[in-house]
This record gives structure tokens, sequence and C-alpha cells, in this order.
């Protein structure tokens, strides 16, 4: 049967909330790493400068304390870039998809949504906090595996593909960020064992360190690490292959189901990826990395916006489509 516009949506964004949730877990987790270093001076408000949440967090929060940073990102209902409340809508977008997709897929999201729903702020103590992290993860992962292997391969796999791929290219430049501009250590410090120990925690934290080791098997600069998670098409998280799958992923949409709109979604992909393979890593940390990544982050919701002019209905606003920047 054809897939209808709401439900292509609804799979659309069940996929980037599920990764999303993934990616907050490991910035959090990274943070809490990087609180336990030797010089004790995390910034905690970064995670809530590069999600743009400022005006929001301070109608609540006097100071960006790490209690109060983790509070915001687990549990506070209010806040729709929180872990409660993407969960919240994943499962949501599941219950409206149960013709679509599988038992295993339903039960999954909505028993991991009540486990965390059921958690307090004891539960995620600083002490406890990289353990509670590491359960999200996994249950995200694990929610990959079981659409990996019962997802129907129909035009709603396509969405759900585009889904992830677009967020995770997005969380991938918003995680090297906070290393590299809002935590960039003096110049004394580069290059210091401090220094390679919290890019070798960026690494582990997108499940790419034994990955970077195979292309660099001794030493690490920023260089190398930054260029690796961007530009190598080998790393499943780089934001290059991301692009290319989405690339992909559009293409086939439209050849294999003769869908008439997207070619506009198609056009802004291909900017992206000539974009990112017009400069190397070397030119771009020169002209400003950080400027860099929310051009690329400013692309990619570019992208959004056309597949949901496209695919979903022009214009339309609903809680599912809706992404906090």
């Amino acid at each position: 049967m054809n897939l209808l516009a709401r439900y292509a949506e609804c799979i659309f964004w069940m996929a980037r909330y599920m990764e999303r949730a993934e990616n907050l877990a490991r910035i959090l987790d990274v943070h809490e790493t990087f609180a336990r270093d030797t010089r004790g001076m995390t910034n905690w408000f970064s995670i809530v400068q590069l999600n743009a949440d400022e005006k929001d967090f301070f109608s609540r929060h006097d100071r960006p304390t790490a209690e109060a940073v983790v509070h915001y990102y687990m549990f506070d209902t209010q806040h729709t870039n929180s872990l409660v409340s993407m969960l919240r809508m994943a499962r949501e977008n599941a219950r409206v998809l149960r013709p679509w997709i599988s038992t295993e897929m339903w039960t999954q999201i909505n028993v991991f949504h009540n486990k965390l729903v059921e958690m307090n702020g004891k539960d995620v103590a600083l002490s406890n906090l990289s353990k509670v992290c590491t359960w999200i993860k996994e249950e995200c992962q694990t929610h990959t595996g079981i659409t990996e292997g019962t997802f129907y391969r129909d035009q709603g796999w396509y969405f759900y593909q585009l889904g992830k791929y677009i967020e995770r290219a997005d969380q991938t430049t918003r995680l090297l960020d906070i290393k590299y501009h809002t935590l960039l250590p003096s110049p004394v410090v580069v290059g210091s064992t401090l220094d390679m120990s919290q890019w070798t925690t960026v690494l582990r934290s997108a499940a790419g360190y034994h990955a970077f080791r195979r292309v660099y098997p001794r030493g690490m600069s920023p260089t190398t690490v930054a260029g690796f998670m961007m530009f190598n098409e080998g790393f499943p998280r780089s934001v290059v292959m991301c692009v290319r799958q989405i690339d992909g992923l559009l293409t086939r949409l439209k050849s294999r189901y003769t869908l008439r709109n997207g070619s506009d979604a198609m056009e802004k992909v291909d900017e992206l990826l000539g974009a990112l393979l017009a400069r190397p890593i070397e030119e771009v940390i020169q002209l400003g990395l950080h400027e860099y990544l929310d051009g690329v982050q400013a692309q990619l919701c570019g992208i959004t916006t056309e597949i949901g002019r496209a695919f979903f209905g022009q214009d339309t606003v609903t809680m599912t489509q809706s992404q906090s920047q």
C-alpha cells in the first residue's frame, strides 16, 4: 500500500528523535568526562549554547550549573530537546505507526520511554551520569538493531534512513564543536596529555576511536580528529558519509517510487556535498572550524525544510516535525 504523507513524516521524525537522544547522551557523557579532568574547568553552559537553548534555559534556571544543565536535558518535560521529551515524541510517532512498524520496535521504544520517565534526579547524579548515558546509548542502539532486522523495506524505510542520517550528520558537527570551540584549551595545553585525552574522549563518544586508529595508528592532533569526523568516508558517523547516504536515499526514493517532488532537496544536498569536498581540513580550520560547522548545520536544516515541503505537505508544522535548534 502507498505511504501516506503523515506516516512518512512520523517515520522520518521517529528516526531523528531516536538518533538525537543517543547523541545527546553522548554529549552529556563527554561533558561528564571533561568534568573529571585535572583542570576542573568544564563549561556546562556550552551544551546549552550548542543547542541554542539559552533563552529557554534561563527562563527556568538562574545559573548553568552541572546539576541544572543535566536536569534540563534529561527530565525537563517543558523542554522539547530533553531526553524525556524526545523519547515521548519518538513514542508518540511510533504509536501512530503501529500499522507500519513491527511489534518489537514498538515494544522496545515503549519500555525504554517508561523506564526513563521513572528516573529522577538522584538516578543521574554526576557520579552516576556516565552509567545512565551508557544505558541510554545502548537502548538507542538496540532500537537501531531491531529496526534493521524487522522494518519492511518500502518507502517508509527510506524516510527512516533519511531522518537518521540527517540527524547524525548534524549531531556529529555539534559533538566536534564542543571540544574544538567551546572547550578549546589555552595554547599551553594544546598538544598536552590532557588535550589528547579529551580528543580521545570525543572520538570514543562518537564510537570512532578504533576506526580512527585504523587510519592513524600513531599520533593524534586536532586536525586529524576533526578531518576524520568530518570527511572520512569509511567512518559511519562522518558528515561526508552521512550526506552521501542522504543523496543516495533521495535518488533511490524518487526513482524507485516515481515521486514527482524532492528535486529542491536533492539540489541542496548536492550543494552541501560540494561544499564539504571543496576544502581540506587544514584550510577549514584556518578559516574557522566553528563557523564552518554552523554553516553545515544551517544547510542540513535547509535540506530538512525541503524534504518537508516535498513529501510531508508544504509549510506543515506539527509536534512531530518541530526541531529544536
